[in-house]
């Protein structure tokens, strides 16, 4: 089954799901086969693969050694047009909808369509909207974008609605990596109520309860990573926390 398909049927079903996000350069010490192997016992369900500065060397290595020991669905999460590749299975196609920088709405998009085209991976396209965090993100340094305030429930839900009437299959609200204020489930809950498309939320999730707000409050795809850079055992338990509701 396709990854999309996959997402969709679990929303269907009203099943939550878990993702982890690999930034590859900095977790390739921590060893990519380890990390691969929690993940299988505790039933992630996709990978994450990607980071805002990153050598395609350390991406190769990482879809490598996961993929020897997993079966669970690999995406390329870019941070830029360097990290199209091949050996992973799907790529979020992320239009930056919360900014109006124009390579990030679509001009990265033109230069790497040809590339994706001969890839043959699998293309989600996503509206990816950055939301205040209260701190400064490396993503929202490198995107050169300023966020949607994090109590501004009501331009995160224009945003989420023109993402979907312009035809992404996805919505991704994200505080950024090492954000201290999570995306609120205020947001969550109407932004969800406001579109059909599936709606994946993450930055500054780093305990369990914190991913079943989110879940609670509309998410149907959770994303951690940074928080299990830190600590592996964290995957089993917000994984738990996610399925059971």
């Amino acid at each position: 089954m396709e990854v999309y398909s996959r997402i969709i049927a679990r929303c269907e079903e009203g099943k939550g799901m878990f993702a982890i996000l690999i930034d590859p350069e900095k977790m390739h010490h921590n060893g990519f086969s380890t990390i691969a192997r929690k993940a299988n016992d505790a039933k992630v369900d996709l990978f994450l693969i990607g980071g805002s500065l990153l050598s395609a060397d350390v991406m190769d290595e990482c879809l490598r050694e996961i993929r020897a020991e997993s079966e669970i669905p690999l995406i390329i999460f870019p941070g830029s047009l360097f990290q199209i590749n091949k050996a992973a299975d799907a790529i979020l196609f992320l239009s930056l909808i919360s900014g109006r920088n124009p390579d990030l709405l679509i001009g990265n998009h033109v230069i790497a369509a040809p590339y994706l085209r001969e890839s043959k991976l699998e293309i989600i396209p996503t509206g990816y909207m950055l939301i205040e965090s209260g701190v400064a993100t490396t993503v929202l340094y490198m995107s050169g974008t300023f966020p949607i305030p994090h109590y501004k429930d009501e331009i995160a839900v224009n945003t989420a609605m023109a993402g979907e009437m312009l035809g992404l299959k996805m919505i991704y609200l994200d505080a950024g990596s090492g954000a201290t204020l999570p995306v609120s489930a205020s947001m969550i809950s109407k932004v969800k109520e406001a579109i059909k498309v599936p709606l994946v939320v993450g930055g500054g999730i780093n305990t369990p309860e914190k991913a079943y707000q989110a879940r609670k409050a509309g998410a149907d795809l959770i994303v951690v990573g940074n928080a299990i850079e830190k600590d592996f055992n964290l995957i089993d338990e917000i994984s738990s926390c996610v399925h059971e509701n």
